[in-house]
Formats: C-alpha cells, structure tokens, sequence
C-alpha cells in the first residue's frame, strides 16, 4: 500500500504532505530531506488516525514509510514555503470532494485540535528556549494558533472580530463552525468564493497548524 504524497519547492526548502492525510506535512531543505523528515513523523501523526477513529498504514516504528510515499504531484512554493509555512494549493486539492472524504478530512482536523488541547493541558507553562517558535512559552503558543486559526477561517467563510474573538467560548465555537463547514462541503471548489481554499487544502493547512506546534509543544517539555 503507497500513500500519495506532494513536494511544495520554495527556493531553499521543500514542504512534503500527505495528500489524504491532513496536518500530515513537514518541511526541509531538500526533497529528500522533506520525505524522510515525514517518514519520521509517522508515528506521531499516527496517534492522530487514532483518536479520529481511522486505520493508519503507517502505524509500526518497523514499516518501511518512506518506501511506501509515493510523489504524486510537485508545486511550486513560494517565500512562505521557505519560511516554513505550507502556501501553495496543489491540483490534487481540486479533485473531486464528497460526503465520506469530507467527513474524514474533517473528523482527522477535530482529532488534530483535541490532540493539541490535551498537549498544551498538560505542558509546563515555560517551555524550553530554543531557535523554534521564537522562544515562546505555552501560552503564547495556544494564542498564537487561536489567532492564526481565525485568519484562516476567513478563507472558509467564517469570520469572527477580534472583539467577538475575546468573548468565552468563542475560539470553540469557531472551530465547530470550521468543522460543520468542512463536514458540510460537497464540492472541490473554494469554500469563499474564488479567492477561498478548497476544502482538502483547507483541512491541511489547519490541522498542519495545530499539530506542529503541538508537536513543538511536546518536543520543549522535555
């Protein structure tokens, strides 16, 4: 069994994702670097599949992952990619969208967010230091995927003020709004009109979001 993976090339780095796998995507310099960093990663996100209920192919530290990714697509980044954030919609993200894959990319970014609150829940409130994120504590860290989080909602049609984003519960009740949304899609096609991301390119990004500062979270606690 292959899984089919893209490779977004900025000028110095090269985002590899799972295409059916979403928050599944990391980043080096380098293809090959890219893929095997991935690979490595399988473990991780397999605890993801979990918690959403789904059978990972990945889920053995003895599988041969990176034998089993397979290229389907190259896209061009751009100076985010090099940065370190994903930026590029590929063609698979255009394919055709229906209720099973809709509910599954949607289930696999709730599991990705319940993940993350259990993270920053029980993590020290002062993280190690280093050159990743900024030197952030957890807190600052969970506001900062909140608020990153209610900009990329606007690509999905849900929007939320500042001010109406202070009031409690409102960080929750967007995600559900995310969630219905993208549970609800039925169609590849932008979820905001032109300008919106499609929906699998949209359960990415966010749940790619979420789980690698959780993944950052876990790896400074220690």
């Amino acid at each position: 069994m292959t899984t089919a993976i893209y490779l977004e090339h900025g000028a110095r780095k090269t985002f590899a994702c799972a295409v059916d796998w979403p928050g599944w995507c990391r980043v080096a310099q380098g293809d090959d670097a890219a893929i095997a960093l991935l690979a490595s990663y399988a473990e991780r996100y397999a605890a993801v599949a979990a918690e959403a209920a789904f059978a990972f192919p990945h889920a053995s530290a003895s599988d041969d992952v990176v034998g089993d990714l397979e290229v389907v697509e190259h896209v061009r980044g751009s100076g985010a990619t090099d940065f370190g954030a994903p930026d590029a919609i590929p063609d698979v993200d255009r394919q055709p969208w229906d209720a099973t894959t809709a509910r599954r990319h949607a289930d696999l970014l709730a599991a990705s967010w319940r993940i993350f609150d259990r993270v920053v829940a029980s993590a020290p409130a002062e993280l190690r230091k280093g050159p990743r994120g900024g030197g952030r504590d957890r807190d600052e860290i969970a506001e900062h995927v909140a608020e990153s989080e209610r900009s990329y909602a606007r690509q999905l049609g849900v929007r939320y003020t500042p001010t109406g984003f202070a009031e409690p519960g409102a960080p929750a009740a967007m995600r559900e709004d995310l969630y219905g949304v993208l549970r609800d899609s039925r169609t590849a096609d932008p979820l905001n009109g032109t300008r919106g991301w499609p929906p699998r390119y949209a359960a990415r990004r966010l749940a790619w979001h979420v789980l690698d500062h959780a993944w950052e979270i876990e790896d400074k606690s220690n």
